[in-house]
């Protein structure tokens, strides 16, 4: 009998007085997909969903009895969150399509289990824990998990076209749990109904690909999205740019220790221009956030990997840090990529290894003269005020910024004299 009765996060006390709220008087609550998944595959457990044979209002009535704070996030299709000692817990009633259009799903309650698992849409995320920790499997979820084969349940065809996000998510979990190829009849269903991507909201296709991006290896789900068309549906910048530089990126990640950046990776298989990032980024919905680091990268200039810290800094002011750091980080892992046994390019890590720590720590300086100061010195109002402040400025910048308050104002009465 596969188990999860012994691991810490089943043996919580707010998750175990949430089981025994719902499986007392007849009815019955399992944990269900993501938190049973990792759990079997030894990787850290976040969210706790619960399904259950109650229906919503029962579970709230329940809750409330128990003194448990009960919010109706979903109650229409059956969802209450219980929140336990701060603790969330989603409780779902089991359910069974009635009708689906590909975005949304008009549902059924249930207490049928199997009915349950069988409208769900891989079967890695199918799988039940009791609350006796007993693990659950109605759709070969657990045979998939060993081979890490991710698989839609039934037909796959069916299953994405009862939503057509499922292409997505079957990449998407392909490169968080997937290994050697995808499965043949996924893959070509995702293929044959890649042109129904284009029904889904742009919220939606961005929230996906975010995650699919964030993953440890994106590469081969990349790889497998252009390879059938689908990456060329969610981003045809990447159509003549390539994935190419992914890989080189992911090792360095790992060797250096960065975070995973959804957005660096995106950076790597788009074109650096702007104005096309803009459109991408309106298209996906992309946050305010997002579209400046796109922009700011696409505008920061190229960094040759002998230039000089002196230049490094003043182009740190011209430009957005975030933006150069993003170009010295695609660069350096290139060169990475390269370095093994040619010491050119060894010697030319080195040099942007360097850069981009100058780059990480560097402070934006503060020009210490002002509209006010040109004021003060005689000038009249109007626009010659920002053209003689921007040559001052750019004599500050010519100093490497080594020209005090003091010595600035000196030539700030100069350049006025000289009018």
């Amino acid at each position: 009998m596969t188990s999860v009765a012994g691991e810490t996060w089943f043996q919580d006390g707010a998750l175990q007085r949430v089981l025994a709220l719902l499986n007392a008087d007849g009815g019955e609550g399992r944990v269900v997909g993501g938190a049973v998944r990792n759990s079997l595959l030894g990787l850290p457990v976040a969210d706790i969903d619960i399904a259950t044979t109650l229906l919503p209002e029962a579970v709230v009535e329940r809750a409330a009895a128990a003194g448990v704070k009960a919010v109706p996030t979903g109650i229409a299709h059956g969802t209450v969150t219980l929140v336990v000692d701060g603790k969330p817990f989603e409780i779902t009633t089991l359910r069974r399509d009635v009708e689906t259009d590909g975005r949304r799903a008009l549902v059924a309650f249930s207490d049928d289990w199997q009915a349950d698992a069988e409208r769900r849409d891989l079967t890695i995320n199918a799988l039940y824990a009791s609350a006796d920790g007993e693990v659950f499997d109605m759709v070969g979820g657990l045979a998939d998990l060993e081979r890490r084969n991710i698989r839609f349940i039934g037909d796959a065809a069916t299953r994405i076209a009862e939503d057509h996000l499922r292409i997505l998510r079957f990449f998407r979990f392909f490169a968080y749990y997937g290994s050697g190829r995808p499965d043949a009849d996924g893959l070509r269903a995702c293929a044959a109904a890649r042109s129904k991507i284009a029904m889904l909201s742009a919220e939606r296709v961005w929230s996906e690909m975010k995650k699919l991006l964030a993953a440890k290896d994106p590469g081969r789900a990349l790889l497998w999205m252009r390879q059938v068309g689908i990456l060329t549906e969610v981003l045809p910048e990447t159509e003549k740019w390539g994935i190419d530089a992914v890989p080189a990126l992911v090792a360095t990640e790992q060797a250096l220790g960065w975070t995973p950046d959804p957005l660096l990776r995106l950076a790597a298989i788009v074109p650096p221009d702007a104005a096309r990032l803009a459109k991408l980024a309106e298209r996906l919905r992309l946050s305010k956030a997002e579209a400046a680091y796109l922009q700011d990268w696409a505008n920061a200039p190229g960094i040759k990997d002998d230039v000089s810290e002196a230049a490094l800094d003043r182009l740190l002011y011209r430009h957005d840090a975030p933006g150069i750091g993003a170009r010295l980080k695609l660069a350096l892992a290139v060169a990475r990529g390269k370095a093994e046994g040619d010491f050119e390019e060894m010697a030319r890590t080195a040099r942007l290894s360097k850069l981009l720590e100058r780059t990480t720590r560097w402070k934006r300086p503060v020009f210490p003269v002002n509209g006010a100061d040109a004021l003060a010195a005689g000038l009249s109002a109007g626009p010659r005020v920002g053209d003689i402040l921007g040559k001052l400025e750019q004599q500050w910048l010519d100093s490497n910024f080594a020209l005090n308050r003091t010595a600035l104002l000196a030539r700030l009465k100069e350049l006025i004299e000289s009018l």
